[in-house]
């Protein structure tokens, strides 16, 4: 064969060879595009990646340039989605998401007795801001309570103004001698209403009827009102147990009357004691008795250590019981036998 045939022939070969080795499309970066996008490129030729919005690369490679062999380099580049910023607390009110990435959707809801005031929703842009303004949980009102008839009310409000929110609470008052029955605090309740309204009412109470032994001061036979009251007292030597004063209530009854109760006599005739700390003999001082509530001590005598010990007895509503150990002692035993009383004190007797 001719040399120049030979030659040409050669670069025939050659020049197909190299016509062969191009690259095909490069591979898709899921939310990537290309800046050259053609069925097939030449060796030496250069792509660029660049993420669609809303997302940003890793740290891969965005460039690449078509090999000699006919491929691409290996494909390193992730476009992830971008994130917003966490969204602060809700104040009287929660925020539910499961994601804070571009298109993730958060959502707004307020507690009880609070009504949110904006949108519901707020989603992530690509950005990386969040749409819209976010939302208030505001306080639920209440209107002006109806105030009953003859009552008046006071508020106490959370916040400064004429307006009564969630739990902001009144308080009522009946204007005397009117009762009043129901609470007399009212709750301003989540769904916008007050808890409850009491009534004032008329309440009136019978003459008082006097105590047993004793009387009632400066009593006048007439109709009693709500809350009015009237005073008791005793006959001499009588002890009031109980409350002075008794008052007209709201059930047209009148609260609770004290007690007289009687003094005791100490069934003895002759008898030392020991009263308020100081011996003292029966039928001498204290021949009229001793008040309900109060208590005398007797002697009694341990025959087998020579000693006495003390048992103290009280009165109780004119009730008065002799200890089983004291022995009243007749005319001829106070001649020949020791009284208790002068006798030493045991150590050991209660």
């Amino acid at each position: 064969m001719h040399p120049l045939a030979l030659l040409v022939g050669i670069v025939a070969l050659s020049h197909g060879a190299l016509a062969a080795k191009v690259c095909p499309r490069p591979p898709e970066v899921l939310f990537a595009t290309i800046n050259v996008d053609k069925q097939v490129y030449e060796v030496g030729e250069e792509v660029e990646y660049t993420c669609r919005p809303g997302f940003m690369p890793n740290n891969g490679q965005r460039k690449y340039t078509c090999l000699p062999t006919g491929k691409w380099a290996f494909n390193t580049l992730l476009c992830l989605p971008k994130r917003c910023t966490p969204p602060g607390p809700l104040e009287n009110g929660k925020i539910d998401f499961v994601e804070l990435q571009y298109q993730s959707t958060i959502n707004f809801s307020c507690e009880p007795g609070y009504n949110l005031v904006g949108s519901k929703t707020s989603q992530c842009m690509s950005d990386g801001k969040w749409t819209g303004i976010f939302p208030q949980c505001q306080p639920v009102t209440c209107p002006p309570p109806p105030i009953p008839e003859f009552g008046v009310l006071s508020y106490r409000r959370s916040k400064p103004g004429n307006v009564s929110h969630f739990l902001d609470t009144i308080t009522f008052e009946c204007v005397p001698p009117m009762a009043l029955f129901g609470n007399e605090t009212a709750t301003c309740t989540a769904n916008g209403t007050w808890s409850s309204i009491p009534e004032c009412k008329v309440v009136t109470c019978p003459t008082p009827i006097g105590i047993e032994n004793g009387f009632i001061e400066f009593a006048v036979r007439r109709t009693y009102h709500y809350n009015e009251s009237v005073s008791f007292g005793c006959q001499p030597t009588y002890v009031m147990e109980g409350s002075k004063h008794s008052r007209c209530e709201k059930s047209g009854n009148w609260s609770t009357k004290p007690i007289c109760r009687a003094p005791c006599k100490i069934p003895v005739k002759k008898a030392v004691v020991l009263y308020n700390g100081e011996k003292k003999r029966v039928q001498n001082d204290l021949k009229e008795g001793i008040l309900h509530g109060e208590t005398v001590s007797f002697f009694c005598k341990n025959k087998e250590k020579s000693c006495a010990y003390t048992v103290d007895v009280a009165c109780v509503d004119g009730n008065f019981t002799l200890p089983a150990c004291f022995k009243e002692r007749g005319f001829f035993s106070t001649l020949v036998k020791k009284d208790p009383s002068d006798m030493k004190p045991c150590e050991d007797e209660a």
